[in-house]
């Protein structure tokens, strides 16, 4: 009986939560997971390379992709497009690897439209006041972007019931040692979710 099956893990949360941190712990835990790379129109940030933390493109770039439905799922958020490319999530997904993909909550909801089984994880920061710390610890937001992005933050946490897992970001160690058990525990389901994409 073949009981290999592929997981597609949406993780999301606000922004400043540290889902780019949470998912640099779980790389270097050397998991076999591909590591879905997201399209951006926004700048790029300072130690960021292109095509590792994200595929930057020009906005028209970007409509051509949305045209020829390249993405499986695309946003605007804060002035800028951000989507994940489908093809690179098929392609592995039929190489046999289990996915990982990093989205926003519209994204997230986008995705589980498209993909039912997919597992949906929510990081979310410990308190309103810790992410609005974070957010200006990473010094890229004007006082405006910072209120803007603390509003959405507390939309966001109304999507909760759309999430399967929410894991509290902490200290990042936790949070990845918390997602790798559930990654562990969804691969042992009795009935496993089947991707089909």
């Amino acid at each position: 009986m073949n009981v290999a099956f592929q997981l597609l893990v949406v993780l999301s949360g606000p922004s400043g939560v540290g889902k780019d941190a949470v998912l640099a712990g779980l790389k270097r835990l050397r998991r076999p997971f591909h590591y879905a790379v997201t399209t951006t129109t926004r700048s790029r940030r300072q130690g960021e390379e292109d095509g590792v933390d994200y595929h930057f493109v020009s906005q028209e770039r970007f409509q051509e992709m949305m045209e020829r439905g390249e993405l499986l799922e695309w946003a605007e958020v804060y002035g800028n497009w951000y989507g994940v490319p489908r093809q690179d999530v098929k392609q592995a997904l039929e190489r046999g690897l289990d996915v990982m993909v990093k989205v926003d909550v519209q994204g997230a909801a986008t995705i589980k439209g498209i993909v039912p089984q997919a597992l949906l994880i929510f990081v979310a920061p410990p308190s309103t006041e810790e992410l609005q710390a974070r957010l200006r610890q990473r010094e890229s937001e004007t006082t405006t972007d910072l209120k803007r992005r603390t509003e959405t933050a507390d939309e966001e946490m109304k999507q909760l019931p759309l999430f399967d897992y929410v894991v509290v970001n902490d200290m990042v160690d936790q949070a990845v040692a918390k997602i790798d058990a559930i990654i562990t525990a969804e691969k042992c389901r009795a009935n496993p979710r089947v991707v089909e994409l």
